[in-house]
C-alpha cells in the first residue's frame, strides 16, 4: 500500500462511478443520495465524466448512466446503449432545428424498442415515450423504414417470427404480396410511415390513438441496418407528404450523421 495525499476530487468521482455502477440509469437526486456530493459538484464531475465518455445523460429524462464505451466486451443492451449515445445529441440539434421531436428504435426480437427520444425537448405536448417501450414492426413506420433496408435474410427472418403471432398488428405477416409491396413502397420513397388503421399503442397493448403521425429512416451502416429514427407531428398539422417536403432531407442527414458517429467511437 502507498501512503501519501488523497487526491479528493478523483476519489469523489470514483464514488459516483461506483454509484452507477449499483444504480444504473440514476438521476442526479439519486446520485446525490448515494454518494452524499452536493449537487453542484456533483454537476461538474459528471460534466468531466461525460466529456470523456466515461458517463453519458439520456436525452429522454435527463438519467446518468456509465458510458458503453467501458466494456470491451459489449452485450446486446450494451449495443443498444452506443447506438443511443451516438444518436442523443444529433438528435437533440435536429430538435433544436426543427421543433419536431425524434425517437430512435432498435430492434429487439418480435418489436421494436425506444432507446432514446427528444420528446421531453419539444415544444409541442407530444404523448412521452419512455425509454424500452415496445413498437410493432409491421405498421409503424419505424418497422416498416428499417425492415424496407435491411439484409433480405433479416427481414425475412422477422416475418418467419411474426407470421405465427396472434396479436392483430402482426397479422400483416401472414400477406406476403401485400408486405412486400408496402416495403417496396417505402424503399422507393425512402422513408416508412405509419400504416393507415396504426393510431398509436404499444406492442401487445390496446391500441390508443395519440394523435400523431410520423417519418421514419434507417440507420443504414455497410450494408446493414443498425436502427430506425422518426419524426413525429401533430396530425392535423401536416399531411406526410408535406411534412417529408420539409424535414425528410434533415432526417436523413441526421441518419448518417449517427452513424458516422458510432463508427468514429468504434476507431478510438
Amino acid at each position: 500500500m502507498v501512503d501519501g495525499p488523497i487526491i479528493k476530487s478523483l476519489e469523489r468521482g470514483l464514488r459516483v462511478l461506483q454509484a452507477l455502477q449499483m444504480q444504473p440509469d440514476s438521476s442526479l437526486h439519486e446520485l446525490h443520495t448515494l454518494t452524499r456530493i452536493s449537487k453542484p459538484s456533483l454537476l461538474r464531475i459528471l460534466h468531466t465524466l461525460a466529456r470523456s465518455a466515461v458517463v453519458t445523460r439520456r436525452v429522454a429524462d435527463g438519467r446518468y448512466r456509465i458510458g458503453s464505451n467501458l466494456s470491451h466486451t459489449p452485450s446486446r443492451r450494451e449495443h443498444r446503449d452506443r447506438i443511443a449515445e451516438a444518436a442523443a445529441p444529433v438528435l437533440e440539434r435536429l430538435c433544436q432545428r426543427a421543433s419536431w421531436p425524434s425517437d430512435l428504435m432498435v430492434p429487439s426480437g418480435d418489436h421494436m424498442e425506444i432507446r432514446e427520444t427528444t420528446r421531453t425537448r419539444s415544444p409541442f405536448l407530444l404523448q412521452q415515450e419512455r425509454i424500452g417501450w415496445r413498437v410493432n414492426w409491421l405498421l409503424s413506420g419505424v418497422g416498416r423504414a428499417y425492415l424496407a433496408f435491411c439484409p433480405a435474410k433479416e427481414r425475412q427472418r422477422v416475418i418467419n417470427l411474426l407470421r405465427s403471432s396472434s396479436r392483430p398488428e402482426d397479422r400483416l405477416a401472414r400477406e406476403p404480396e401485400r408486405l412486400n409491396a408496402i416495403l417496396a413502397e417505402t424503399r422507393a420513397r425512402g422513408y416508412g410511415t405509419r400504416d393507415a388503421i396504426h393510431v398509436g399503442g404499444h406492442y401487445g397493448e390496446p391500441p390508443h390513438a395519440d394523435g400523431l403521425l410520423a417519418i421514419a429512416v434507417p440507420l443504414q451502416d455497410s450494408g446493414r441496418v443498425i436502427g430506425a429514427i422518426n419524426m413525429l407531428w401533430l396530425r392535423p398539422a401536416f399531411s406526410v407528404e408535406a411534412f417529408a417536403a420539409l424535414y425528410l432531407q434533415d432526417l436523413q442527414a441526421a441518419s448518417v450523421e449517427i452513424v458516422d458517429s458510432l463508427r468514429k467511437r468504434a476507431r478510438r
